[in-house]
């Protein structure tokens, strides 16, 4: 799996053949797969603290727009 991302314009998307096109969607959900599995490979520790700064995040916002507005 590699860490890039592919990036293809409008217009070389629409030059592109039927099969070539079938091909990168193919390897596009192939790589969001994997990296998803990764995600639900994490242990139950990681996922506790990203779940836990995420509340952290939202009560700074709160009260950043309390303060702010």
């Amino acid at each position: 799996m590699s860490n890039s991302f592919m990036i293809v314009e409008k217009e070389d998307w629409e030059k592109m053949e039927a099969e070539q096109r079938e091909w990168m969607t193919f390897n596009t959900l192939q790589s969001m797969h994997k990296r998803l599995v990764k995600l639900e490979k994490r242990p139950l520790v990681d996922k506790a603290i990203s779940f836990g700064g995420g509340i952290v995040g939202g009560v700074a916002a709160v009260l950043g727009f309390k303060v702010g507005g």
